[in-house]
């Protein structure tokens, strides 16, 4: 679960890139990225509307990763997006609903950018590499998915349990819909796609777990070519070799 800007997923070394929403396709390093450095807050000249919230939403989830969800303030949000405090609370409110107001970003602006790269793809195969790479981590400590593995440890009323079963339920369904464009072309077999799905995404999130843990086994060897040979040999269609 995975894609972003930020921290993941929920999923060493890995080649995985949100998909730059998809589409950041190279592989990342193995240690977690440089803290970017915080910028000084000018009063006069803060950021407004889409900017701000952008730049909020990024900082919050550095902060996050950096940090955790424990000790998170709302100043080093601040400090980080050298924005004002009042700043952050106008577009957060309280800090219970920063996590999965972030998250949602995160995964909506990852999505948009999956679904621009996967437009350009000239095949359901090239569709289901760039889903690939969108789901793993792109490195241990890749932000995106550390921020999933931190909003999914937290207690949920229904209403976050509803919007968290509505992000990771966008996983299975863009998946289902470049299998079934795969068989409807002939490109892949005739797997029942519900369960091919529920399995497929089951072994991505295992995989991202070794990436973030940093098992020794993806130092030397791509999570993402493993993956995708492993779905590749169940697609592949009857007689092809």
């Amino acid at each position: 679960m995975s894609m972003s800007e930020a921290a993941p997923t929920q999923p060493g070394r890995s080649e995985q890139e949100p998909v730059s929403g998809a589409a950041d396709a190279d592989v990342g390093a193995a240690s977690r990225p440089a803290v970017p450095a915080r910028a000084p807050v000018d009063r006069k000249r803060q950021p407004s509307g889409d900017e701000a919230r952008g730049r909020a939403m990024r900082a919050a989830i550095s902060v996050i990763a950096e940090k955790g969800t424990a000790a998170l303030r709302m100043s080093d949000i601040a400090e980080r997006a050298g924005m004002s405090t009042g700043h952050i609370l106008y577009h957060f409110g309280k800090k219970d609903r920063l996590l999965l107001e972030v998250l949602a970003w995160s995964q909506a602006d990852l999505w948009t950018r999956f679904q621009q790269a996967a437009d350009q793809a000239a095949s359901p195969a090239e569709k289901l590499d760039l889903f690939v790479r969108a789901y793993l981590p792109r490195h241990q400590g890749d932000e995106r998915y550390a921020l999933w593995t931190q909003v999914l440890a937290q207690h949920h009323d229904e209403a976050g349990r509803r919007t968290l079963t509505a992000l990771l339920d966008g996983w299975d369904e863009r998946l289902e819909a470049i299998l079934r464009e795969g068989q409807d072309l002939g490109h892949f077999a005739e797997v029942d796609l519900p369960e091919f799905t529920i399995r497929a995404v089951a072994m991505l999130s295992g995989l991202s777990e070794d990436v973030m843990f940093g098992r020794s086994r993806w130092q030397d060897t791509s999570a993402h070519e493993f993956a995708l040979s492993a779905l590749e040999r169940e697609l592949r269609p009857p007689g092809q070799p």
